[in-house]
């Protein structure tokens, strides 16, 4: 049994930040994600506010979960409604989930100006209707006291009665929410430890939203304190500037605090389903968050890459597998040697000449200094160094290549492509259509190398960028076009820089072809 209880709502509070749409597949598929990861609860939605969040529930019925219970959320009875009439309470309990997580008001401002109700109706609306919910479901209630933070430094003695109202009824979490997200360390601590002492039998929760920047910090001080649940959501999406980014908070108080997050083994798998999220949002992940980006463990000076050579302590305050991630070595201008060692170590063990490693640094700085960039093209990087290892043999030999716009009364405004090709001793000479000179020249290419290497059918183009070097220049500026491939399980970028787009393309979808071939 893990010590701290996650509550993961992601699927709810995640998709009401700008931008984040989930569909119901998405909706499902997430869940099984999050139980993988093996989270407590998983907050489906809101029943009463969508279709799609009722036909989640009703859907998720038929997820086998192994780890997690389906919480659903809402709020207390309208001031108005019996419990009994209430279409809130009436959806929560239709959506027959393992719990329900409903929000009262805290804040006597809120009662006052947005219920606009009095002080002790307002403790009516949450004991009733978390008694109700008791009753109609025979299942736990959590309370999620909104805006508890801010309440507790208007009118302390009140929030506390607020909880005091759904304690009584019958709710099995006391949740404190800082629901605008702006409270500091040291406030979150005193007051959970203010609510410990009125409620010394209460198992309490923390919900901060991060528009104070200090989401984790307040997380981590309120466990803490004496919270036990922790509720947030992957990568920390979310209304404004997000809740709590669960992944920075499971991985410290594992790691660093020794509190049980996740069954046994489960924390390894916690960058894996942090690229689910980000993906199933359609988002692109931030490469420096804590733990779980791509840049956590990714060491580019070439000071630091020979002390983490000696002792990854050095410079990382965990190992990276711990959390699923891996150690990457960059290559570039502020590379030393023993960034090129490190970065070939596996797939060159025997280099070790001291000047060919100077020869190749020399020729990273030069280029670099031209506008190439080898951060994310380690496949041009690969290609580079096997070229000074005299390893390199070109795949082909180009005679030409052209392209021919089929002009703007194209119905699909398609581009024409033309390459002529030497391979194996064999002159080929190819055309292909395609959306643009990039699709054109790739199709053509594929075509004419196809026969004598079928396997390039598994070479497939994942992402295209393209960069301007140097703007100072205007339209004659160089620039830099990143592409990265996929090749039968395995991602690798490549690059070319020209003042033609067209070539820079060109040079780097060859080099993808060669590295498929050759590395």
């Amino acid at each position: 049994m893990t010590e701290i209880e996650i509550y993961d709502t992601t699927l709810r509070d995640g998709s009401q930040g700008e931008g984040v749409n989930l569909s119901l597949a998405d909706k499902l598929q997430l869940a099984r994600v999050l139980d993988w990861l093996g989270v407590a609860w998983i907050e489906g939605g809101w029943p009463l506010s969508n279709d799609k969040d009722r036909a989640f529930f009703r859907e998720a019925r038929a997820l086998s979960l192994s780890t997690a219970r389906l919480a659903a959320f809402g709020s207390t009875r309208h001031f108005r409604n019996r419990p009994e009439e209430d279409p809130n309470l009436q959806a929560l309990v239709a959506a027959e989930a393992d719990a329900c997580c409903i929000f009262g008001k805290t804040w006597d401002l809120h009662v006052r100006d947005a219920l606009r109700v009095s002080l002790d109706d307002n403790l009516e609306m949450i004991a009733s209707s978390v008694a109700y919910l008791r009753r109609a479901t025979g299942r736990p209630v959590f309370y999620d006291a909104e805006h508890f933070f801010d309440g507790f430094r208007a009118n302390p003695e009140y929030a506390l009665a607020t909880l005091a109202a759904a304690w009584q009824a019958g709710a099995e979490r006391l949740v404190l929410c800082d629901t605008n997200g702006g409270s500091l360390p040291e406030q979150v601590t005193a007051a959970v430890q203010a609510v410990r002492a009125r409620f010394p039998e209460a198992w309490l929760g923390i919900h901060v939203h991060n528009d104070g920047g200090l989401a984790v910090a307040n997380t981590l001080a309120a466990v803490a304190a004496g919270c036990r649940q922790v509720q947030g959501t992957i990568n920390g999406i979310g209304e404004r500037c997000g809740n709590v980014d669960l992944c920075p908070v499971i991985a410290n108080l594992e790691l660093k605090l020794g509190r049980r997050c996740l069954p046994e083994g489960r924390l390894s798998r916690l960058t894996e389903a942090s690229r689910a999220v980000w993906e199933r949002v359609n988002f692109v992940a931030p490469p420096n968050q804590p733990f779980v980006g791509r840049a956590a463990f990714a060491h580019k000076g070439g000071v630091h890459v020979s002390a983490v050579q000696r002792n990854t302590a050095t410079y990382e305050h965990v190992p990276p597998e711990s959390v699923g991630n891996e150690r990457r070595i960059l290559i570039s201008e502020l590379a030393g040697r023993s960034n090129i060692q490190a970065k070939l170590a596996a797939r060159f063990p025997a280099l070790t000449d001291q000047a060919l490693l100077k020869a190749i640094l020399d020729e990273v700085v030069e280029k670099e200094h031209r506008g190439w960039s080898f951060e994310a093209a380690e496949g041009s990087f690969e290609l580079l160094v096997r070229r000074r290892l005299g390893s390199w043999k070109p795949a082909f030999k180009l005679h030409h290549y052209r392209v021919h716009g089929l002009g703007t009364d194209s119905a699909d405004h398609l581009v024409e492509a033309t390459v002529k090709l030497e391979v194996n001793g064999q002159c080929k000479l190819c055309v292909a259509e395609g959306h643009g000179p990039v699709d054109a020249l790739n199709g053509a290419l594929r075509a004419a190398l196809h026969p004598s290497y079928p396997e390039l059918a598994d070479l497939h183009l994942t992402d295209y960028k393209v960069r301007v070097v140097d703007s100072k220049e205007g339209t004659a500026a160089r620039v830099r076009v990143l592409i990265e491939h996929s090749f039968r399980g395995r991602s690798f970028g490549t690059v070319g820089v020209s003042e033609n787009i067209i070539e820079a393309s060109w040079d780097a979808l060859v080099e993808g072809i060669e590295c498929a071939l050759q590395c």
